[in-house]
């Protein structure tokens, strides 16, 4: 069994989000001890990972409740879940593309910079500098 900080420390998640989360209903399952402090199992550190990668794509607290409740129901929810994850799946991917576009303007941008630094140039892009030498900025 974990307290609240051990499962913070093994899953990367602050104890105030675990509390909050426990709060929301998300962890079913676990339960306290004589002193009403959480105790997790290791079968509730899955609910925890799970809870945590639907948060981290962005998955509304309302909907991870509709998920957990689904689970608790049994097997006659397993088509519901599923179309849940493969939306969610989905929604990762479209985030992962969005990622990738901004990375590609992060490379750009460094190689450009790295480019002035080694050449010792001045940076002719910058409005700021344009407004000293009274170029007109589109």
């Amino acid at each position: 069994m974990y307290t609240i900080k051990e499962v913070a420390k093994i899953m990367d998640v602050s104890e105030h989000t675990l509390r909050f989360w426990a709060k929301s209903g998300f962890f079913p399952f676990v339960e306290r001890d004589s002193n009403n402090i959480r105790q997790f199992s290791d079968n509730d550190l899955e609910w925890v990972r799970i809870v945590k990668c639907l948060r981290a794509v962005g998955t509304e607290n309302k909907a991870i409740k509709k998920y957990i409740d689904l689970c608790v129901a049994g097997d006659s929810t397993i088509k519901d879940r599923y179309k849940i994850i493969q939306e969610t799946k989905q929604k990762a991917l479209n985030q992962m593309e969005e990622l990738k576009k901004q990375l590609d303007v992060l490379d750009f941008k460094e190689n450009f910079y790295r480019n002035l630094i080694e050449h010792n140039l001045e940076d002719t892009w910058n409005p700021m500098n344009k407004r000293k030498t009274g170029a007109k900025t589109v």
